[in-house]
C-alpha cells in the first residue's frame, strides 16, 4: 500500500498500445506485491461504460463536438468520483487508460474547441486531481490507425488523417508544457522495447514508487 495513493495515466493516439503496456506495467507492479487498479477511459463504471456505447459507435458521426466533450467529461466525473480518487485513498496504484489530456488533445486541438474551454471542463471533472505521472505514447497517426483500425474502425478511428494529426500535434503540445509530469515515449518500437522505457520512466520519475520496487 502506497500512503496517498498514485495515479499514472497513459496517453496518446490511436494504436499506440496503451491498453498493451498498462497490461504489462500492472503485472509488474504486482509481482513485486503492490496493489494496482486499473481503469479505462471513457468507462470505468456503470455510467462511463454506457457513454463509451455512444461515444465509439460510428452511427453517432452527427455527434455534435461539444456535446462529445460533455459526454467525456460525465464519464471522467463518475470514474473519479467512484473509482479513481476511492482507490487511490484506499493506497492503490492506479494505472489509467486516458484521462483530461486526451480531452484537451481530442477535443481542445482536433475538434478546436479551443484549450482553455476544454481545460477549464477538466477541471470540474476531476475536481483538481492530477496525475502523478501521464506517459505519453507518441506513434506517427498513420502507422498508429493502421494499427488500431485492423478489426474495423470506431467513430474517433474513422477521423481524417488531418484530425489524427492536430491530436497527436496537442499531446506533444501539452507534453512540452508539463515536462515534469509528461514522459513521452516512442511507441513505434515492439512492444517489449516500449515496456522497458516505461519502467525506465516510472522508476526514475516516482520516487516513492522507485523506493518499493527496489532493483526487482
Amino acid at each position: 500500500m502506497i500512503e496517498g495513493g498514485l495515479l499514472i495515466t497513459f496517453e496518446g493516439g490511436e494504436g499506440c498500445g496503451k491498453s498493451t503496456q498498462i497490461a504489462r506495467l500492472a503485472a509488474y507492479l504486482r509481482r513485486v506485491g503492490l496493489d494496482v487498479r486499473e481503469v479505462r477511459e471513457p468507462g470505468g463504471t456503470l455510467v462511463g461504460e454506457a457513454v463509451r456505447q455512444v461515444l465509439l459507435d460510428p452511427q453517432h458521426s452527427s455527434l455534435d463536438s461539444v456535446a462529445e466533450l460533455l459526454l467525456y467529461e460525465a464519464s471522467r466525473a463518475q470514474n473519479v468520483a467512484e473509482v479513481v480518487r476511492p482507490s487511490m485513498q484506499s493506497g492503490q496504484i492506479v494505472l489509467l487508460d486516458r484521462f483530461y489530456d486526451s480531452s484537451t488533445a481530442y477535443q481542445g486541438f482536433g475538434r478546436d474547441i479551443g484549450r482553455d474551454k476544454v481545460e477549464a471542463m477538466n477541471h470540474i471533472a476531476t475536481g483538481g486531481l492530477v496525475p502523478d505521472l501521464t506517459l505519453l505514447l507518441d506513434i506517427d497517426p498513420v502507422e498508429g490507425l493502421r494499427r488500431a483500425t485492423g478489426g474495423g474502425a470506431d467513430r474517433l478511428e474513422q477521423e481524417s488523417a488531418a484530425f489524427h494529426a492536430c491530436v497527436r500535434e496537442g499531446f506533444l503540445t501539452l507534453a512540452a508544457d508539463e515536462p515534469d509530469r509528461f514522459a513521452v515515449i516512442d511507441a513505434g518500437g515492439t512492444p517489449k522495447a516500449i515496456e522497458e522505457s516505461v519502467l525506465s520512466e516510472v522508476r526514475t520519475r516516482l520516487p516513492r514508487l522507485a523506493a518499493l520496487l527496489g532493483e526487482k
